[in-house]
């Protein structure tokens, strides 16, 4: 008796024979691969930058959640390796998509990476290999870009290959929840396709969530964000509002939370930051804006976060004011530059455009950061200040945009004459304290 194809592949992801290509070697795809290494199979990944190629080649990480020791011990036993040929997916059973899906400066979906990958695996793909989709996009693009590809000679989805979509939940820095313990929401072109996926997936994450198919399951990853995105949008107006009628929002939101149930806390910032949250809500919207809908939450959210970091630098501005200095000429001091706290990432991070706005202004700027050396704005060149209690003397202004675990609050505010406190880092130090000045 002859088994079909999707029964066969699913045995053989059981038995650990299978092998899999993961193109996009980031913060998805590499976790991903030395996770599926590390349980058997044998991983293969594609990526067009060599220099992470050539540092996967000698065994080292340059993802801090992945441990320099688990892809050095895959790749020397021969369970991990990584090129720039995608020719080698023609020997792998199932080929998982991790690549960047940005925004251009329209603000509409960049999706040329995923039909680059779909275009050079059309290419190669054959009968009974598995496809899924990792990168975040708008609901549709499975069926729409890789569909059409993958089936143009003739293959059948579900029959002769399977297709799906499941988005990477990935939260850097996350100690608490990794690729392993976050529940994996998937979607199958077809039932087949769900099964093989599932099975694959299976190995490495302890709950799984199937959808009916592809586009509720890229729809899953887009409401995920933009309800983050929204609510943070709500709370920074809750901020500025708060500035004007001179209530603490940090108290406010301390005293909403005590009620338990209705209320889930937010908290103001600087401004959005990362690959996914200030991003992902506008490939929603995009999407909408094809069908004659305009997403108006999304819009207005977006409007307020971009918003933020014209807020803080008013913020400076008004602090200095008020000691009778200008922001043209006053030493500033931007404490944290990555967009999240203990992570080594600048993507979409609003200490940016901090910090362009003030330097337009004539600031004289400084920052530190343990886990960004080196900072190349253009026209902006700077590199990370030796924080110390006689650097924090010497400025007119330190402002507090990535609150770091690293940091010394205390110290911080003993020794800097004057601080804009985007964060509520300084907590109690700062409440009260006529030099620390709260968003």
């Amino acid at each position: 008796m002859t088994i079909s194809p999707n029964l066969d592949l699913v045995h053989r992801i059981a038995r650990r024979e299978a092998s899999v290509g993961v193109v996009g070697l980031g913060y998805v795809g590499l976790p991903l691969a030395v996770a599926l290494a590390q349980e058997g199979l044998r991983v293969v990944g594609v990526d067009v930058d060599e220099a992470k190629v050539r540092q996967i080649a000698a065994g080292q990480s340059y993802i801090a959640d992945v441990p320099t020791a688990d892809v050095a011990e895959l790749v020397a036993c021969g369970r991990f390796a990584a090129t720039t040929d995608y020719a080698v997916l023609r020997e792998v059973d199932a080929i998982l998509i991790c690549v960047p899906t940005p925004l251009s400066k329209t603000r509409d979906p960049d999706i040329s990476y995923i039909v680059y990958a779909a275009e050079r695996i059309a290419q190669i793909i054959q009968p009974g290999k598995l496809v899924v989709l990792e990168s975040t996009t708008y609901p549709g693009t499975t069926e729409e870009i890789l569909l059409p590809r993958l089936s143009r000679d003739g293959l059948r989805v579900g029959e002769d290959f399977f297709l799906a979509f499941s988005p990477e939940r990935i939260d850097p820095g996350n100690k608490r929840y990794t690729l392993r313990n976050t529940p994996k929401v998937i979607g199958g072109m077809t039932p087949r396709c769900l099964e093989v996926a599932t099975a694959l997936y299976g190995l490495i994450v302890e709950q799984l969530v199937p959808v009916s198919d592809t586009k509720t399951a890229e729809m899953v990853k887009l409401l995920e964000n933009t309800f983050r995105a929204v609510n943070i949008g709500l709370i920074n107006e809750v901020a500025l509002m708060c500035a004007r009628l001179g209530i603490s929002v940090w108290e406010v939101i301390e005293a909403a939370s005590t009620k338990p149930y209705g209320f889930m806390p937010f908290y103001p910032g600087p401004g959005l930051g990362g690959h996914c949250i200030p991003l992902d809500p506008y490939y929603l919207s995009w999407k909408l804006r094809t069908l004659q809908y305009t997403a108006r939450f999304i819009e207005l959210a977006g409007e307020i976060n971009a918003s933020m970091p014209h807020h803080v630098v008013t913020m400076v501005a008004d602090a200095l004011n008020a000691r009778r200095q200008a922001v043209n000429g006053a030493r500033l001091l931007i404490l944290g530059v990555t967009y999240k706290a203990n992570v080594a990432d600048i993507r979409e991070s609003p200490a940016m455009d901090i910090l362009r706005l003030l330097a337009g202004k004539g600031a004289l700027l400084y920052y530190h950061d343990p886990y960004i050396p080196q900072l190349d704005l253009g026209t902006l060149r700077l590199a990370s200040s030796e924080l110390s209690a006689s650097l924090l003397s010497a400025m007119d202004c330190v402002v507090i945009v990535t609150a770091h675990a690293s940091y010394d609050w205390a110290e911080i505010v003993r020794h800097a004459p004057l601080i804009v406190d985007t964060r509520n880092a300084t907590g109690a130090l700062g409440t009260g304290n006529p030099k620390v000045i709260k968003l």
